[in-house]
């Protein structure tokens, strides 16, 4: 199945209560992770001390920050949905997000996204996302929330 591309307001509103797609699949690597690490200065050792995480760790193996798989969203969403004719487009929430479960190093992970509402702010298409990541092969999605989008239409 290709990207849904959405041209206008009225478009995404055809598409309120629906499933929109999911991504592919992003291989979690230790190479990523050690870079956010140096991005975030968060270098706590579940996160990038291999063998301590092996010996002493309750998952056997490192752990992506939460902050990481979050910050995929963008590069995931892109893969669902092409929005055409818009000017800006602007991050503008993430509600009632939980992290249910640790992404291990070498994991392969994807998001799933409903469009949980459209509204029309005086122009601006606000949309609201039902957003889970899951995690290949288990039953528990690394996590769940609402993002909220901005657009900003020609």
């Amino acid at each position: 199945m290709g990207k849904l591309i959405i041209r206008s307001h009225g478009e995404f509103e055809q598409h309120v209560g629906q499933e929109l797609g999911v991504s592919d699949y992003i291989t979690i690597t230790q190479d990523q992770i050690n870079k956010f690490a140096d991005a975030t200065f968060d270098h706590q050792w579940i996160h990038v001390d291999e063998e301590r995480a092996k010996t002493e760790g309750a998952f056997g193996s490192t752990i992506a920050h939460g902050y990481l798989t979050l910050s995929l969203l963008p590069v995931m969403w892109d893969q669902i949905i092409q929005v055409e004719n818009i000017k800006m487009l602007v991050n503008y929430g993430i509600d009632q997000f939980k992290f249910n479960q640790p992404v291990l190093v070498n994991s392969r992970i994807r998001t799933w996204v409903v469009l949980r509402s459209v509204t029309n702010l005086r122009g601006v298409t606000k949309i609201q996302l039902n957003i889970r990541m899951e995690i290949e092969d288990n039953k528990k999605p690394a996590f769940e929330g609402i993002m909220t989008f901005l657009y900003h239409f020609i």
